[in-house]
């Protein structure tokens, strides 16, 4: 692969005559990868849960999950250039050690980790593997911003707050392994605690607070087996501390959801899959393109499509720019 070329930023300034300056900054979305090798040194890496996800991509995930669809959106990603992409994880299939280092790779042609912030989701998790040789591969791309570090539970990098121009970045961990059949996850008390002092401070800074973790943020979006274990607690906190936007993935569906804020309803986006070779119409990959508009007051958020034509193998625009 090679080297990610550099973005030229997108962050547009307008004044408007008699107004503040308005801050126009770009970011964009994608989830699930999914584009490592599965390839197990002998049997004893597949014993427990691995066996069941190898069994599963040999007769189905690898149909659909192809690298050259990854290698499309990529291209037409540094075509776009946002100002910043925020990956909400799956960047492995079932977490075998020659897994995150090709992982690294695929994050390193996105992006440098100044214009790249990474969550992990339940396949990067999926079975428990020592950090130095899993998650530690990317702490570039994870870790927060020095002057954040305090703010993360100790030992951890979550939460990981990331601030990129007018916006602040609160990456969340909800992977963890579990047991085989289950696909969920939580992000435990210690955290929860945490982003809620986050938020709070990150609203008195006047930053628009973009909140990124990979399972499903909405209460019952999905069933117990795929779910956010603690979704309730998550929502009741947003309720109390607001946040502008949430963005997961998980479901390799595009989903657009609310949750209720202290000033209104939060946006809540799910993206598709990044590397899906598009045999299900409605789960053909995309990305999307986020225009935040902040000038101090609430700021306007407005989503755009980027998604594969799977005739041509390119990305090119679907539909009009929706408001959020």
């Amino acid at each position: 692969m090679g080297r990610a070329r550099p973005y030229h930023s997108a962050a547009r300034w307008v004044r408007f005559a008699g107004l503040a300056e308005t801050i126009i900054y770009t970011l964009a979305h994608l989830s699930d990868l999914h584009a490592t090798p599965v390839e197990p040194r002998g049997l004893t890496p597949l014993l427990g849960k691995r066996a069941l996800g190898f069994l599963s991509w040999r007769l189905r995930r690898r149909h659909a999950h192809k690298p050259a669809v990854l290698e499309a959106l990529i291209e037409d990603l540094h075509a776009q250039a946002p100002d910043h992409v925020a990956v909400t994880g799956d960047l492995t299939n079932i977490s075998l050690l020659d897994e995150f280092p090709a992982a690294r790779r695929w994050l390193e042609r996105i992006g440098n980790p100044e214009r790249v912030s990474a969550v992990p989701g339940n396949h990067d998790a999926y079975v428990r593997v020592p950090r130095a040789r899993s998650w530690d591969l990317w702490s570039e791309w994870l870790q927060p911003d020095d002057a954040w570090r305090g703010a993360a539970v100790p030992g951890t990098d979550f939460p990981s707050v990331r601030v990129r121009g007018p916006l602040a970045l609160v990456g969340l961990c909800s992977a963890q392994p579990t047991l085989p059949f289950l696909a969920g996850g939580s992000l435990g008390e210690a955290q929860l605690e945490r982003l809620e002092a986050v938020l709070v401070e990150l609203r008195a800074r006047g930053l628009v607070r973009i909140v990124l973790v990979h399972h499903a943020a909405v209460p019952g979006m999905v069933g117990t087996r795929r779910a956010l274990w603690d979704a309730p607690a998550l929502a009741a906190l947003l309720a109390r501390t607001g946040a502008e936007l949430v963005l997961h993935g998980h479901l390799h569906r595009q989903r657009f959801a609310a949750l209720p804020g202290p000033d209104g309803e939060i946006p809540v986006v799910c993206v598709r899959s990044a590397s899906d070779c598009g045999s299900k119409p409605e789960k053909s990959a995309q990305y999307h393109l986020i225009d935040v508009e902040a000038d101090g007051g609430k700021p306007r958020l407005s989503l755009r499509v980027r998604g594969l034509d799977p005739a041509s193998g390119r990305f090119g625009a679907v539909g009009a720019a929706r408001q959020l």
